[in-house]
Parts: structure tokens; C-alpha cells; sequence
């Protein structure tokens, strides 16, 4: 007789996700090999999300809920999944990052999260030597759905020069992150500024942060050191944040002018090396 391993639906957002692709599969009669013929998968790999060795995308749930007619069930289940893979400090921000109307972040180190590519993300969170890279991966990815909304955050990032410098992932890599920033140059929702070296000494020495506004909670800010996130709404804290935010943004380049910087960044330091250089003539 076959070995079934059984899940606690209630032990965490994935057992409940491979407990019900299960009962679903079951009650439709399908083996695991069936169901992934029908969705263009392996049956091993069903047989691993229903253990929870894997965790599921969303392009998985969306065929899953097609094949099965259930209802958007499993494209519903996968973002409580995906955000139950943040590091478990990290999940409370990602609650509230979910829920603000307005997020104002300066970023001295990386691009902001929300705008990360999925391969800057992949370099980006590879350095920290995770056990599965993937989840992590597809958990950003899955944060930066909230600006698809109909009315998303106002989202205003300033990022300090040496981000666009910094080659995370390689030249390569880093030229598709920064193509990537310029598509929000006209974006309604979301705005990207550069605080320019030559801005000098600022208001934000000591590192990233970021704020938010709620529409029925009080602002947060939120700041992260080596291991750990910290968020407070000490009216203290939330009013010296906006001052500093302020300052750093009036010392940061226009819009416009980030957009140019960015641009000619990505040419003249991540440019095409795939051309050899032409020879002098003689």
C-alpha cells in the first residue's frame, strides 16, 4: 500500500494550499500524473506541492483553478502563500506595505523591492544563502502585485546613485533593472527620483528607509538592519522621518533629469559588451 503523507490543513498557508489541490484532484477523480498532463506539468511536481516540497506559482493556480473549475480558489490561496515565505520579520511589513494608500522610501543600498526585476531579485536574495531561493523569488515578485490595483499606493521612491552603480546580477541584469525603472518615467502611480552623488552630505547618512500612510491607521516607518525589519508609529519618529524624507527629496534630481540619469547609465556602464570593440586603422 501506498505511503500518503497527511497535512494539518491549519499548520500554515502551503499545507492548507497541498491539503485542498488534493481533495481537489481526488474529488475530480484525477491522479497526480493526470491533472499534470491537463496543466502541462509533471505529476511529480503536484505530488510535491501537495506536500508542501514545493511551493506553487501563481501561472500554477491559474491552471490548476482552469483545469479543476474552481473558481479562482487556488489564484486566491497563493498570495496568503507566497507572503507566508517572507522571512517571518519581514511578513508584518509586508501586511502593511499591502494596505497603504501611500509609501514614500529612500533607498541607499538596492532598488526598492517593488521595483526589482525578477532576476535582480534572484541576485539580490541569493546573498543571503536561503534554503529555497525560488519561493523567496516569486514572494517579491507577488509583493509587487499591489500596482496593479485599480488605485494602487502612491508609491514615490528616491534612490541613492550608488544603487544604479552597485552591478547586482551583473552587467546584463543590472541593463534590464534599470530599462525597467525608466518604464515608470510616465506611470501615474509610481515615481522614481535619483539622489545624485554630487548631492554630497544628506539627510539620510544613516541609511533606507520608509514611510506610510494609511487610510484608517496610523503612518509607520519602517527601517531594517542586518538581520531584522523595525516599524513604529511613534509620532516622534513618523514626523523626524517625513523631515528627512523631505530633505533628501528636494536634494534629489527631477523626475526628468532621473530619467536621463538612468538612461545614460545604462548605456554607458551596462552598454552592449557583446560587440567587439572596433580595431584602429592603421
Amino acid at each position: 500500500m501506498v505511503n500518503i503523507q497527511s497535512l494539518d490543513p491549519t499548520a500554515s498557508p502551503l499545507d492548507y494550499y497541498g491539503w485542498e489541490l488534493r481533495r481537489q484532484r481526488e474529488a475530480h477523480g484525477l491522479k497526480q500524473g493526470q491533472l499534470g498532463e491537463i496543466i502541462f506539468c509533471t505529476g511529480s511536481l503536484i505530488g510535491q506541492i501537495e506536500t508542501t516540497k514545493k511551493v506553487p506559482t501563481r501561472d500554477f493556480s491559474e491552471r490548476v483553478d482552469a483545469a479543476l473549475g474552481t473558481d479562482g480558489l487556488f489564484s486566491r490561496l497563493i498570495g496568503l502563500v507566497l507572503r507566508s515565505q517572507l522571512p517571518t520579520w519581514f511578513q508584518p511589513y509586508a501586511e502593511m506595505e499591502a494596505k497603504a494608500a501611500y509609501i514614500s522610501t529612500y533607498q541607499a543600498q538596492l532598488v526598492h523591492g517593488l521595483l526589482q526585476t525578477e532576476e535582480y531579485a534572484r541576485a539580490v536574495l541569493a546573498t543571503g544563502m536561503p534554503d529555497d531561493l525560488e519561493g523567496l523569488v516569486a514572494a517579491r515578485v507577488e509583493r509587487q502585485r499591489i500596482m496593479e490595483r485599480e488605485h494602487p499606493p502612491l508609491t514615490w521612491v528616491v534612490l541613492d546613485e550608488a544603487v544604479l552603480h552597485r552591478p547586482i546580477g551583473g552587467h546584463e541584469v543590472m541593463r534590464r533593472q534599470l530599462a525597467h525603472l525608466l518604464k515608470f518615467t510616465s506611470h501615474r502611480w509610481m515615481h522614481v527620483q535619483v539622489l545624485p552623488n554630487k548631492a554630497g552630505a544628506h539627510s539620510s547618512l544613516a541609511g533606507s528607509f520608509t514611510a506610510m500612510r494609511f487610510e484608517d491607521d496610523p503612518d509607520i516607518v519602517y527601517t531594517e538592519d542586518l538581520i531584522s525589519g523595525h516599524m513604529t508609529a511613534n509620532p516622534e519618529t513618523v514626523k523626524e522621518a517625513a523631515l528627512r524624507y523631505a530633505r533628501v527629496q528636494a536634494a534629489a534630481l527631477s523626475m526628468e533629469e532621473s530619467a536621463e540619469l538612468i538612461a545614460r547609465l545604462m548605456e554607458d556602464r551596462y552598454g552592449d559588451r557583446s560587440q567587439p570593440e572596433e580595431q584602429p586603422v592603421a
